[in-house]
């Protein structure tokens, strides 16, 4: 992997930043730099395809649009319009992007659906998986760091099939009759496919509950965004899920998402990880799994003092959601699961790739 990202990084570096820079007849800027290797690292003229039509008004760019969206997640623009205003004010940045002239800047009603094209097809997604495969696969990871942050949503929230549900509980039954335990989520999670999993998972927008390191309730409205974060700050799979679904609920889908993409070690979670199904299938898996106690109203059991030192390791995943925190995720303007979670997963490209050419320095 590393001299994968080392013969890449130097090409970035002796030969496309003077050339662009001669081009250009300008200086980079770090942020530019930074776009233009997030855009390398993701290799989007492999994945982004161009639309054809035969008829009409030529369609625009789409890889133009995709380059103008990872410029967003970069300067962490909140909105659409500043993204346009970004373009037509400076000509470097335009230039990047594809568009020569200020004029050549397509509308916001463009952008909004280029941007509903990527999120239905989970484009970014695909570039996101890709890109932690071509450097990851073959590559034992040392940690997974597993945690979930509140995602707030500008929608209204909405009573999903499983509030309506409990609404409806099952009688006492007959008597004689003998009536099975229906099996929990994570019992059918263990047994299902990664698809399956991933199709029955909550996706609605509603109201979330989580406490924060001071143990004290947050209460929001719509989505939770679970990462696995390896080793060298970078987020390496990554689902989104209803406010209300527990951090356990999103452990197994991931587990199977990231052992798609590479071998790691060790599973680090905190005590919402903290049950038997879930140390199951980390050992299924072949993993070792360090999970804090959760007391439940008795004594917390402490950790073995190796375990203890290797669950430091786990302060990655806060250094990912902070690294994410300046690349959108407190900028939802979209709506819906679909969109909601193309947006995030601009800014998980933008945190992966930059992370990735981290470790070289």
């Amino acid at each position: 992997m590393r001299e994968t990202l080392l013969k890449l990084f130097n090409t970035i570096q002796a030969s496309l930043f003077p050339e662009l820079e001669l081009r250009l007849q300008t200086e980079l800027t770090s942020k530019e730099k930074e776009f233009v290797e997030v855009c390398c690292a993701c290799r989007l003229d492999e994945h982004v395809p161009e639309r054809h039509q035969w008829t009409g008004r030529p369609a625009r760019s789409r890889l133009n649009l995709f380059k103008a969206f990872v410029a967003k997640a970069t300067y962490n623009l909140p909105e659409t319009e500043d993204l346009i205003e970004a373009l037509v004010r400076n000509a470097t940045l335009r230039r990047l992007c594809g568009w020569e002239n200020a004029s050549d800047v397509p509308s916001a009603a463009t952008f909004s659906r280029a941007f509903a094209e990527f999120a239905e097809s989970q484009l970014p997604q695909r570039i996101h998986a890709a890109m932690i495969k071509k450097h990851c696969a073959g590559r034992v990871i040392g940690h997974i760091s597993r945690d979930s942050t509140a995602i707030k949503a500008r929608e209204k929230a909405v009573k999903t099939e499983e509030s309506k549900a409990l609404l409806k509980k099952p009688g006492r039954p007959r008597k004689g009759e003998e009536r099975l335990p229906e099996p929990t989520r994570m019992e059918k999670q263990s047994r299902q496919s990664l698809e399956e999993n991933l199709k029955e998972l909550p996706k609605a927008c509603n109201f979330g509950c989580k406490r924060d390191s001071q143990g004290k309730a947050m209460f929001w409205k719509g989505y939770k965004f679970h990462v696995d974060g390896i080793d060298g700050d970078i987020p390496a799979s990554a689902i989104l899920t209803s406010a209300s679904a527990h951090d356990s609920q999103g452990n197994i889908p991931l587990a199977q998402m990231s052992s798609e993409r590479f071998q790691n070690l060790y599973d680090l979670m905190d005590a919402a990880y903290d049950a038997g199904e879930i140390r199951s299938f980390s050992e299924k898996l072949g993993h070792v799994a360090v999970i804090d106690r959760n007391p439940r109203g008795g004594e917390k059991i402490p950790m073995e003092p190796a375990q203890a030192l290797r669950f430091n390791e786990r302060s990655s995943i806060e250094r990912i959601f902070s690294h994410l925190e300046n690349h959108g995720l407190r900028n939802i303007r979209v709506k819906g699961w679909t969109k909601v979670f193309a947006h995030l997963m601009f800014g998980v490209l933008v945190v992966a790739a930059n992370q990735l050419f981290q470790m070289l320095l």
